[in-house]
């Protein structure tokens, strides 16, 4: 009897299977079988894994609640081809509910082979290291992990536009969930200078509940007077936990152009923990392609990277859009759509004033990003942050570079940046909302010689990025201590604002896009080494009206 419930579940577990497959590509598909002929796997001819497992090895499975890698022929041996084995692991964990564990001590090989390991369940690297061979791949764009959720999204209905900080939408829901909302005719972030583009559509993600409450901490940004597309994906209550793992990417050595990697761990579940992962980069050469990041986040919320280590990698030059060399972005952690998610406690391999090496994270369109208590080359949002923080950190050579909404939060932090903070000028410089720092040490360029400014960036007010463009409105400076003791002969001392706009320093010059100014700058106990005060600007002109208030 206990035998034919077993039967029975995994028959039912099989047509469940199926299902989900209908939905995955070819390299990412698992057809799983449970006869009486040994655990094993194959490909088919369409590229995917066929696993069968034998059904006293699937007993002992949902006896111990979990499987190894090595149960489904995982060698383990750091020369192995292995992951197929690895990818078959976790289909077997998916369709069961079972954790998935590396086998301790082992070292597992995975070549460029077109391969996707899915994984849905709790997932254990432990001390195992794993060498992801990126010198030969077949496709570039295809993910070695994706941590995904058995739910599925789903078009909205009804809903044909939406206002800004909007607190509730008519929908009806089965649970709390994502929703992306899309206007393909209203462009935004139109880029400006040598990386130039044409903007992309408008978009933007929140959070709302079963009832259609939208979260107010993320809340709708934009005014939809049409939308072209919206969908929901539910949210998943309970946390998928990966834990542990020692990667190393062994670097591409492809031309250098955009031509982006995408061979690590993508995660598009909600409700994630990873912990105690470490990812390091070996190989890189005179040249070779981009990374969009070893951890790439898109379509998720509240996840939680901690104890982490991961790696800047080379920056390499390339001819950009606009026809000029730029050096390339490349990232270990790329964020996109993606809202409350936090590192904690997390570092990198390599020196965070190195310049040679790019910084370790890019982020567009996503809302309450924080760093908390890292040791990081940079924070950067190209397209958009909705509130973010930095906190108990130290942040390396490229500082912070930002545009966004909301508030964000400097506390308690050691930055060594060109300026404390950047608003990034190929976006348009923009913050609408509030800076508040405090606690915290400026190193201005790492302790280069170079005059200091806090608020750096610019703004020709000539070019329509898609948004009216904001500074700060209010921003609050407290308990901030410069570094400046290495400066040039004629240094005057630290400035608040760079020079955003060097021809604009009379009526005369007319901005045709308004770059709006800060209202008030509210300093309280600002030191410098220098012993030189600080003063408002190179070019004060465009900051004459704003009022400097000192506590």
């Amino acid at each position: 009897m206990k035998y034919q419930i077993v039967a029975l579940l995994v028959c039912s577990l099989l047509i469940l299977q199926k299902a989900i497959a209908q939905e995955l590509a070819p390299h990412e598909r698992v057809l799983i079988s449970n006869n009486a002929e040994a655990t094993g796997i194959s490909t088919n001819e369409n590229g995917e894994l066929v696993v069968n497992v034998n059904p006293e090895d699937m007993r002992t499975f949902m006896t111990q609640s979990f499987v190894r890698y090595s149960d489904l022929g995982a060698k383990g041996d750091g020369k192995t081809d292995d992951i197929n084995a690895i990818a078959a692991t976790h289909a077997v964990a998916n369709q069961q509910g079972l954790q998935v564990r590396a086998d301790e001590g082992h070292t597992y090989y995975i070549s460029g082979k077109m391969r996707t390991a899915v994984i849905q369940t709790d997932t254990d690297f432990g001390t195992a290291e794993f060498i992801i061979d990126d010198t030969h791949v077949e496709d570039r764009t295809k993910h070695v992990f994706l941590v995904s959720s058995t739910l599925r999204p789903f078009d909205l209905q009804g809903v044909s536009s939406l206002k800004r900080n909007q607190d509730k939408i008519e929908a009806e829901l089965p649970g709390p969930c994502l929703v992306t909302v899309t206007d393909a005719n209203v462009r935004r972030y139109i880029r400006y200078g040598p990386n130039q583009n044409d903007g992309s559509p408008q978009t933007d993600i929140f959070i709302v509940d079963k009832d259609g409450n939208v979260d107010g901490d993320a809340p709708i940004i934009w005014d939809f007077e049409q939308i072209t597309e919206i969908t929901a994906l539910p949210m998943d209550q309970e946390q998928l936990r990966i834990s542990g793992g020692k990667f190393t990417t062994v670097a591409n050595q492809d031309e250098s152009r955009y031509t982006y990697y995408s061979r690590g761990i993508a995660i598009r579940r909600s409700n994630v923990l990873v912990d105690g992962l470490e990812h390091r980069v070996t190989g890189e050469g005179e040249q070779g392609a981009p990374y969009g990041g070893f951890l790439n986040f898109r379509d998720c919320a509240y996840v939680t990277v901690k104890n982490t280590v991961l790696a800047g990698h080379k920056t390499y030059r390339t001819i950009g859009s606009a026809g000029v060399p730029v050096s390339m972005g490349t990232y270990d952690i790329s964020l996109s759509r993606s809202l409350n998610v936090s590192f904690e406690h997390c570092s990198q391999t390599n020196d965070i004033n190195d310049r040679t090496y790019w910084g370790i994270m890019g982020s567009n369109f996503c809302k309450n990003l924080i760093l908390d208590h890292c040791t990081f080359s940079r924070f950067d949002a190209h397209m958009g942050v909705a509130n973010a923080t930095v906190k108990n950190s130290t942040l390396g050579h490229m500082g912070i570079n930002a545009i966004g909404t909301g508030t964000f939060l400097v506390e308690n932090s050691t930055l060594n940046g060109r300026t404390l903070i950047n608003l990034r000028s190929d976006y348009g410089s923009t913050w609408e909302g509030e800076f508040i720092i405090r606690d915290c040490i400026f190193i201005p360029a790492g302790g280069a010689s170079t005059s200091a400014s806090l608020i750096g960036g610019s703004n020709s007010g000539q070019h329509d990025f898609g948004y009216t463009t904001y500074m700060p409105e209010r921003i609050v400076i407290e308990n901030l201590h410069i570094k400046d003791s290495n400066h040039p002969e004629d240094y005057q001392g630290p400035a608040i604002f760079g020079n955003f706009n060097p021809k604009m320093t009379d009526d005369s010059y007319v901005e045709q896009y308004p770059h709006l100014r800060p209202e008030v700058v509210v300093l309280k106990n600002v030191t410098t080494e220098s012993g030189r005060d600080l003063r408002l600007s190179d070019n004060p002109y465009p900051f004459r009206n704003v009022e400097i208030r000192k506590e």
